[in-house]
């Protein structure tokens, strides 16, 4: 009842803003600040106790701007609600500093566009190449899972969906990014500048350094946005900051502790070689961006190391190809290791024979018919869109079959309930009895865990004297918020959704 009431006082509240025109003018010029607007005002419009949909409202001198806007993924009416009503007026928000391209830190931003958003979307150059793809990717997985759901919905005849936002909201955003190279400083607002420094958490994700004008004095606040971890492959390990005031620290991992990288391919091989000889169909949900690169290149030294047979891989998502092509563009992420191998013209770290990138929706479909064993990769990440529901559709019944977790699944989600071991989960609304074995292996997570959270504040000089604990489940950032107080800013909070803070 509670988090009913919650959903509609949020649907009830980002009614206010609705606007009449699908893409309204500008309107009316933002008046300037009045007395006592001079205060930095922070609005925790989403991530607040829990993971997805990072939307942070920050006002300077009474101007907004907006730090990340993503979608919000769990339950499907909770998701619909709260990422086609935002609960902040669009028109008002003048700029957006985006930490980096996955959807839920970015895939709203063509909703805040329909709604009437102009102002620009700062990014590193790595995560403005990305959108492009990834923008036009969530539009058109939107509009097929509509109208997949929409032709079962006719049959019933039950109110028909509509996409959240298409591609023609994509192409009115693209032209509003701005890119950044690492360590450059550029003004976001009068009052507000900024700087991106590496977060070492996907291609182009940053930390986010901002100082704003606070009647006559300078606040420094920084943002984490995804804090990656050390020694992870493919990309270089997380900077640091300095001299922040004011610190907004993700929690995904906020009470956890990874598994040792180390043990990655010995657990890997052994679950393949079991798949072999049972001639599974072995899924893997991952991210386009990141984790797909990552398990590719993993699978490859198995591969190539003899430790495990051939059997063929399919990375399924016109996305995760696309992207591939991205990494190989932006060497300025990588890590030394993956830029000798970029160097040397015998070596692909991102392909090997074995390997297929699937584009055609019927290659796609083929895979469905074909026998194992095989490894297919799909997006998305969680199993709340995209191809890798038709593959779980039609592979979960068989208990040959492996379903492998290798990231974070958010409460509610449909890859959190897999990695519970539901004994039924729903797929575009319908039963499916769940046989197939699932395992998880969270090494391959690119977020930091707790030591590698609390080493990385441990690094801040000197100490930030306030922070923020967002982006983590409230058990995950409550936890995180205590051990914070004890080694870190002496006034740690927690914030709740729609909460404001004067900073």
């Amino acid at each position: 009842m509670r988090a009913r009431r919650r959903l509609l006082g949020s649907f009830l509240f980002s009614l206010q803003y609705a606007r009449a025109a699908r893409y309204p003018e500008h309107g009316a010029r933002v008046k300037p600040a009045a007395r006592g607007e001079e205060d930095v005002k922070l609005t925790f419009a989403g991530a607040a106790r829990g993971v997805t949909g990072s939307r942070h409202v920050l006002e300077v001198q009474g101007r907004k701007l907006l730090l990340d806007c993503g979608l919000f993924q769990g339950r499907r009416e909770e998701s619909e609600a709260r990422n086609r009503h935002l609960t902040f007026a669009a028109r008002e928000i003048e700029a957006v500093v985006l930490s980096h391209a996955h959807l839920d830190h970015s895939g709203a931003l063509p909703s805040l566009v329909k709604q009437g958003f102009r102002g620009q979307i700062h990014a590193t150059r790595a995560t403005a190449a990305l959108l492009e793809p990834m923008l036009y990717d969530s539009a058109y997985i939107q509009a097929k899972d509509v109208e997949f759901v929409n032709r079962r919905h006719a049959r019933k005849r039950q109110p028909l969906r509509a996409p959240i936002y298409d591609e023609a909201d994509v192409t009115h955003t693209l032209p509003l990014l701005v890119p950044h190279d690492y360590g450059e400083a550029f003004n976001v607002l009068p009052g507000a500048r900024a700087r991106f420094g590496d977060a070492g958490h996907i291609l182009g994700s940053a930390l986010t350094a901002l100082e704003l004008a606070e009647g006559g004095r300078q606040l420094r606040l920084g943002f984490t946005g995804d804090l990656g971890r050390r020694q992870l492959p493919i990309i270089r390990d997380p900077e640091t900051l300095t001299d922040l005031d004011v610190l907004l620290i993700e929690s995904t991992y906020g009470n956890r502790l990874h598994e040792a990288t180390q043990r990655v391919p010995e657990v890997l091989a052994g679950l393949l070689l079991e798949a072999q000889r049972q001639r599974s169909k072995v899924i893997i949900p991952a991210f386009a961006v990141g984790r797909t690169q990552e398990v590719v290149t993993v699978l490859k030294a198995l591969f190539e190391s003899g430790r495990v047979p051939p059997m063929p891989v399919f990375v399924d998502s016109p996305l995760a190809v696309n992207v591939t092509e991205i990494f190989r563009a932006h060497p300025e992420c990588f890590d030394a290791e993956t830029l000798a191998l970029l160097r040397d013209e015998q070596t692909d770290p991102f392909g090997f024979r074995l390997l297929h990138y699937v584009r055609d929706v019927e290659e796609s479909k083929a895979l469905n018919q074909r026998e194992g064993p095989m490894i297919i990769l799909s997006a998305s990440g969680m199993c709340e869109a995209g191809r890798v529901l038709h593959h779980l559709r039609n592979s979960i019944g068989d208990p040959r079959n492996l379903i492998f977790i290798v990231g974070f699944q958010a409460e509610n989600t449909l890859g959190r309930k897999l990695q519970e071991q539901w004994d039924e989960v729903r797929i575009f609304g319908e039963p499916f009895p769940r046989r197939a074995r699932v395992e998880t292996i969270d090494a391959f997570s690119a977020h930091a865990d707790r030591a590698e959270l609390l080493a990385w504040v441990g690094g801040l000089q000197p100490r930030p004297r306030r922070a923020f604990v967002v982006h983590g489940e409230e058990g995950q950032s409550l936890a995180f918020a205590e051990a914070l107080k004890a080694s870190g800013p002496a006034d740690v909070t927690v914030p709740t959704l729609g909460q404001t803070v004067v900073l």
